[in-house]
């Protein structure tokens, strides 16, 4: 069994002149849920090679277990440095794909041709896709053969706007994920800030914010499963 991993390609923050990217965590865990499932896992991102780290999730207080797992995992320190281009993916190949967060996905991912096409390919051909946190940013124009947006009329969840709102970006991000969902058609449901949440609606699985990673990954192997 194959999954395609995501990630950014995006490093800045708005105007702020301060760097973004991918949330380390929302890698690792994943990562782990399902190499330790036994399946082959890809990255790729729309630039290949390394994509960014958000500085902020390496820091101490943000690092758990998975991170530290794979900071000092050769295999995955590799396969991070060497992502895929992601205009090169065949989506035939997988037999699901999932998005990391961080906030860099609103930036790049949320308007790249490469990763709509990705999506809607996907669900088409029966595969889920699982995001989490920022990564739901990713669903903002896919659609359904029928022109409608994928999240119309689907339970889903992402990074809350009181999330956003405590971490002070609400000024700085392109558009808010709880409100993109929402004006989709999306079914936005919501934990507690910072508690665990995911939705599993069909063949998508989204998660709202960083503790919610790897819940999030293993509803998507019960999908596969």
């Amino acid at each position: 069994m194959k999954i395609l991993l995501v990630l950014t390609s995006h490093d800045q923050l708005g105007d702020t002149g301060e760097k973004t990217g991918f949330w380390l965590e929302e890698l690792a865990a994943p990562y782990y849920a399902f190499i330790d499932a036994g399946v082959q896992v890809t990255l790729a991102s729309p630039k290949g090679g390394q994509p960014p780290i958000d500085p902020k999730s390496n820091e101490p207080d943000f690092q758990t277990d998975a991170t530290r797992r794979f900071e000092t995992d050769s295999v995955a320190t590799h396969a991070l440095t060497n992502t895929e281009k992601l205009s090169d993916v065949i989506s035939s190949e997988f037999d699901a794909v999932f998005y990391p967060g961080g906030h860099g996905p609103l930036w790049d991912l949320a308007e790249n041709t490469f990763s709509i096409s990705l999506i809607e390919q996907s669900i088409q051909s029966g595969k889920p896709v699982g995001a989490v946190c920022h990564a739901p940013a990713v669903l903002r124009h896919v659609k359904c053969v029928d022109g409608k947006p994928l999240v119309a009329g689907k339970k889903v969840t992402g990074f809350s706007n009181s999330e956003e709102a405590a971490v002070g970006l609400t000024q700085i991000v392109p558009f808010l994920v709880e409100d993109m969902l929402k004006a989709n058609g999306g079914r936005y449901t919501k934990g507690a800030d910072w508690s665990v949440h995911v939705e599993v609606d069909g063949l998508l699985v989204t998660g709202q914010n960083p503790a919610s990673s790897e819940a999030t990954a293993h509803s998507l192997l019960k999908l596969l499963a």
